[in-house]
């Protein structure tokens, strides 16, 4: 099976990445460092069969710039807050898992969203449905669908700045389209976000059988349903 190239200038940036890689990993940034690194990258790129990275061929330096200014700023305030969550709530804090359905379907910007969410603290990705575009994180401190929302909306803001980055010519139109059209409505919105502890999913699923045989009704579960009590509202926000 042959696989499918991209151009050099296409894989230009995917190579001094992963130097730059090389370079870091070793602690060595030396020319006779960096040109093995270079060797081993030509290597993996070109040589192993490995599935085809698309990039776009754009690359926004100033985008890029904002974007490292405004993640070094994250990572600070979510340390300060993850501290104050271990100090002042300790075990009380309730943690959930979110699903975000991203707008992209590229690996690329999938796997870029999902590191830079994983190295701010306080989140971690947990699953991703390729298929779908969807990434579960385990978030800290998410409380109720309010805070499930406002977590889906940040993981949704550090994906938009990696399409001004790298993203596709459609996918840069895309995006301005949907600022200028103010991003879909909040139900829209609300029906990506899951949210659920494992206590509450457990509790929700016994409760549902019991109503179920109470009525007269029983059935079986169906497939997926722990799956889908994440959707199903928090414990506490039902009257």
């Amino acid at each position: 099976m042959t696989r499918p190239k991209n151009s050099l200038l296409v894989e230009l940036p995917l190579l001094v990445w992963l130097v730059v890689v090389w370079g870091a990993l070793w602690g060595d940034f030396g020319a006779g460092n960096l040109l093995v690194g270079l060797v081993l990258a030509l290597l993996v790129t070109w040589v192993l069969y490995l599935p085809p990275v698309q990039l776009s061929g754009r690359f926004n330096l100033l985008q890029f710039a904002v974007f490292a200014v405004t993640f070094v700023w994250q990572v600070a305030k979510a340390s300060i807050e993850v501290m104050l969550i271990a100090i002042l709530v300790g075990p009380r804090a309730r943690n959930a898992v979110v699903g975000v359905q991203l707008r992209t379907r590229s690996d690329l910007l999938l796997t870029a969203t999902g590191h830079t969410m994983t190295l701010i603290p306080g989140s971690l990705v947990v699953e991703v449905d390729r298929a779908a575009g969807t990434l579960y994180f385990h978030a800290l401190n998410v409380r109720s669908a309010e805070e499930a929302e406002d977590f889906r909306r940040s993981a949704l803001q550090v994906e938009a700045a990696w399409i001004r980055i790298m993203g596709t010519p459609e996918e840069l139109a895309a995006l301005r389209a949907e600022r200028r059209g103010g991003g879909g409505s909040r139900a829209d919105r609300r029906d990506s976000a899951a949210i659920s502890s494992p206590v509450t999913a457990s509790q929700q699923i016994v409760g549902r059988r019991r109503d179920e045989v109470a009525a007269g009704t029983p059935r079986d579960t169906p497939a997926g349903t722990p799956r889908d009590t994440l959707a199903d509202t928090p414990e506490e926000d039902r009257p």
